[in-house]
């Protein structure tokens, strides 16, 4: 079975190999399918549930396999801004974080608040830049 990718919603790629460097666009917790993972309906009138944890986790999976498209993975990030749309969820998404990197070799990080996301049911989105030595050129 060949695993459907996420497509960018405008005019930009996944990620931009120049050089050795490799830069990510940013990534949220949207599916191929176009949903959004970390939503939950909790009542019948439709009241969602925006989970941080979730998302987190789902948005450092698409771009770990956003990254595999050109030879790379996680482990070769070097730094990654994220964007939460509420500093209240930033302990859910540190514990997410801590699943896919440690401080000593992990990424250097930047985490700032703004104010909406493309989409109201995102709660976080991360931009990313990993370094490859010889890395693939598109």
């Amino acid at each position: 079975m060949t695993e459907k990718k996420v497509t960018p919603r405008g005019a930009y790629p996944n990620v931009k190999v120049v050089g050795d460097f490799i830069f990510v666009s940013g990534t949220s917790s949207r599916r191929a399918d176009n949903s959004i993972a970390g939503v939950e309906i909790i009542d019948e009138m439709g009241t969602k549930k925006l989970n941080a944890y979730i998302q987190t986790k789902e948005v450092l999976q698409n771009i770990d396999n956003n990254l595999k498209v050109v030879g790379a993975s996680l482990k070769d990030l070097v730094e990654v801004s994220t964007f939460l749309v509420n500093m209240n969820d930033f302990s859910d998404y540190n514990r997410a974080y801590a699943e896919f990197f440690n401080k000593e070799t992990g990424p250097a990080r930047t985490t700032v608040a703004v104010h909406q996301l493309p989409h109201p049911d995102l709660v976080v989105e991360i931009k990313a830049i990993a370094y490859k030595k010889n890395g693939v050129n598109e």
